[in-house]
């Protein structure tokens, strides 16, 4: 048997429509003007069926109009029953309007029999699981056939026009509340991303921030170190109030780097050929330029930044007295920044502070951070020793 001829699974005889499309929310302002408008006009069909033409004198009108009230709680209980979806209260209800169509047909109310019959066939298909939706539409529309004057053609044709308007309206609601379903998922989903970005920009901020610091106090560190071991080897003052001095200096740029990485995150910083001859001019390092200058993206403008700033850090650090040179190649698609330092000199640094001591006083996360930078952009970042001397390649697009 082929999945198309596979019979439909058990519980879909006993499912209900989709809540969703019951709901008043589900439905647009014309169309509940329309349904009021609609019992409005149906309650003055009935009204006027049952009282029009003097059928009923003295008590009997009392009666009559006593019946039509309670025809019309039992109706207004019944649809609210169906929308909340409650299954004895439904059913119980349907049993007792088809009892009560036949007390009215009885009473010669018949235009309130037919009513009450042909809706709940309607509603039955419209609000009810299939199941005993068949069976209320059923005695519905059987009450109706055997109690009909009209003729057989006349019959069928109503039957048949109930019959395919609530099967229309039943497709209408299952539409309407898959409809409401997609947009409560679209607005999980859109409210999902709100938070998935509100979280990456909050990393953005972060890590900008900790890439300015660990610069910052890094730098600062080596030359309170440096000072340190001055003192410790009783160094002449002078070339310990330069490296007191220097650390000062430091902790003024950091300040002014956390100030420009905040102005860098809304996209307003300097660009990052100017920023490279200043760094190489303190640095007194040669800068090479190769390509055609252009304005890089934010992100990857603040990677060769900061990638820049961790390499001559690294260089004084690891390397103090080694020559030092950077390179920025523009090429089609991308940006490359080398950073190359050759053999440090050997013997103690100036001042006694020898560059294992200095080497010692960084964190350690320098390479990492520029590394998982580089691989979040999309790019790559290669770092070792090269004739001696160190070697770092950034390479992002741009």
């Amino acid at each position: 048997m082929s999945t198309e001829e596979a019979p439909l699974p058990g519980w879909y005889w006993t499912r209900w429509p989709a809540r969703e499309g019951l709901e008043r929310e589900a439905e647009s302002l014309p169309r509940r003007v329309l349904t009021v408008l609609g019992r409005i006009v149906l309650l003055a069909v009935v009204g006027w069926g049952t009282f029009a033409g003097g059928r009923y004198e003295g008590w009997a009108v009392g009666v009559a109009a006593a019946g039509l009230a309670v025809a019309v709680a039992l109706a207004t209980a019944y649809l609210r029953a169906t929308r909340g979806q409650r299954p004895a209260a439904s059913y119980l209800l349907a049993a007792a309007l088809v009892g009560g169509a036949w007390l009215a047909n009885w009473g010669r109310a018949y235009t309130l029999a037919d009513l009450l019959w042909i809706g709940l066939a309607v509603f039955s298909v419209v609000r009810l699981p299939p199941a005993p939706a068949l069976l209320t539409m059923a005695a519905a529309l059987g009450s109706y056939t055997a109690a009909s004057w009209a003729s057989w053609l006349s019959v069928l044709a109503t039957v048949g026009g109930v019959t395919l308007f609530g099967f229309l309206l039943r497709l209408d609601i299952e539409a309407r509340g898959a409809a409401r379903r997609l947009l409560v998922q679209e607005r999980a989903v859109r409210a999902a991303e709100a938070e998935s970005a509100a979280l990456a920009e909050r990393a953005r901020i972060a890590r900008e921030i900790h890439d300015v610091l660990a610069h910052s106090l890094s730098a600062q560190l080596v030359h309170l170190e440096a000072a340190r071991l001055m003192l410790d080897a009783g160094t002449d003052r002078e070339q310990i109030r330069e490296r007191v001095v220097a650390a000062r200096r430091m902790a003024q740029d950091g300040l002014a780097e956390t100030r420009q990485a905040l102005s860098a995150l809304r996209g307003e910083f300097t660009p990052v050929g100017e920023f490279l001859v200043e760094l190489t001019e303190r640095e007194r390092a040669p800068l090479t330029v190769t390509g055609t200058p252009r304005p890089l993206p934010a992100e990857a403008g603040l990677a060769v930044r900061r990638t820049a700033q961790e390499a001559v850090t690294n260089v004084r650090k690891h390397a103090p007295g080694a020559r030092c040179s950077v390179e920025l190649r523009y090429l089609e698609g991308a940006v490359e920044l080398e950073v190359r330092n050759t053999r440090a000199p050997r013997g103690p640094s100036t001042g006694g502070a020898s560059a294992t001591e200095l080497a010692d006083s960084g964190s350690g996360y320098g390479l990492l951070g520029m590394r998982e930078r580089a691989e979040l952009l999309g790019g790559t970042l290669l770092a070792g020793p090269e004739d001696g001397g160190w070697r770092v390649l950034l390479r992002v697009p741009a």
